[in-house]
């Protein structure tokens, strides 16, 4: 497993890491088993957003004797109650959670305290002058946690994040399916020494948050680097085929600052393929074949999240509200994830009146007012 520092931190992380998803329903003996896979393979960084309790505990005897091999990346605010996930910034529940993990984790020090989940400025804000920050910097210099993270799927959010110079991790979506535009906006030449011949176009902000935190030295893991499944089906990719994961690894590999990528393995097979990529000749890990040749293909009906959609008359979020309708279309059900991600949503799918102002704006020819309908129906409108 090729090594890559962790940005300023100074940590050596393997580039295939682990996301906890794959965890989920896991008994203690198969947790073990996939546990020992990624230690003799090098899969040594594991991300802890999920709360769920067995999940937790049955990591922490997994990881017994072995605990300093592994690099966790466990997530502030991100608490269990009643049965279920939930996302809080009351501080009460904020230190009472974490507590709680480490407890479970059976370990007094995680390597990297992730404050989950900030994808607004006004929960940016909060983050900031509600006490969570205070609460991170305050864990930090008891080395209960080793550096500050920040989860986030929003560049805006990202780039003021990395800015104030508290965040030296960054948790961020990368693929093509969030960062590539279609040929007719303007292209820029990214890397042109490793892209020679590949015509690609990213969204200027996006380009912006990566070059950042490599200067910064913010290092970067990596969520969502198969489109919540998309990538991987012909029938749901933007390009009209699928990509491989191979090719998913290493386009995410190959932005600035990343160090990790959280290949979300839901079986030991899933695993051991992405541990494959270390092993996998150039040309199955290459992806400059398969974007230059999206330029070619029609874009019409895919929603970019470009944002062209807005501004909604109701003030829904329609580029969001479309993402997490295709996430759970990719995966053929709701992820906890997604339905409390989209629970926080200030105005919902259901709210759509139906006057089509989205659809006059999109350039893509995208369903928006299906697409509200849709999730309506999907999250129980």
């Amino acid at each position: 497993m090729q090594k890559r520092t962790l940005g300023r931190t100074g940590i050596q992380v393997g580039e295939i890491g682990m996301g906890c998803e794959g965890f989920i329903g896991k008994s203690p003996e198969q947790m073990k088993e996939m546990v020992d896979i990624m230690e003799a393979a090098g899969v040594n960084c594991i991300d802890l957003y999920t709360p769920d309790p067995d999940v937790r505990e049955n990591l922490g005897k997994a990881m017994q004797g072995r605990r300093e091999k592994f690099v966790l990346q466990a997530h502030i605010c991100a608490v269990w109650q009643n049965g279920q996930y939930k996302r809080t910034r009351e501080m009460a529940e904020v230190r009472e959670g974490f507590a709680e993990q480490l407890r479970l984790l059976r370990t007094d020090r995680v390597e990297i305290g992730m404050i989950h989940y900030v994808d607004s400025m006004e929960d940016w804000e909060r983050v900031m002058t509600g006490g969570v920050m205070d609460y991170a910097l305050e864990l930090k210099k008891a080395g209960t946690i080793g550096c500050i993270g920040l989860s986030s799927h929003n560049a805006e959010v990202s780039l003021a994040a990395v800015n104030t110079g508290y965040i030296d991790v960054l948790m961020f979506s990368v693929n093509p399916c969030y960062d590539l535009q279609p040929a007719n906006k303007d292209i820029e030449a990214l890397d042109a020494a490793s892209y020679e011949g590949a015509v690609v176009s990213l969204k200027p902000q996006r380009q912006e948050l990566y070059e950042i935190c490599q200067r910064l030295g913010v290092g970067i893991t990596v969520m969502k680097a198969f489109g919540g499944g998309n990538l991987l089906k012909e029938d749901l990719s933007p390009a009209g085929k699928a990509l491989t994961s191979y090719q998913c690894l290493h386009y995410a590999l190959t932005r600035p600052a990343v160090a990790c990528v959280m290949s979300g393995a839901h079986t030991v097979e899933e695993l051991k393929n992405c541990i494959g990529y270390e092993e996998a000749a150039e040309e199955e890990r290459d992806y400059a074949a398969a974007l230059a040749a999206m330029p070619k293909i029609s874009w019409k009906g895919y929603c970019m999240y470009c944002g062209h959609c807005a501004p909604c008359p109701q003030g829904i979020d329609v580029a969001m509200v479309t993402k997490f309708l295709n996430l759970c279309k990719a995966q053929d059900g709701i992820p906890e994830t997604v339905r409390e991600h989209y629970g926080i949503l200030a105005h919902k799918a259901g709210e759509c009146i139906q006057c089509g102002a989205c659809e006059k704006r999109c350039p893509f020819g995208v369903p928006a007012v299906e697409n509200m309908d849709a999730a309506a129906k999907l999250f129980g409108e």
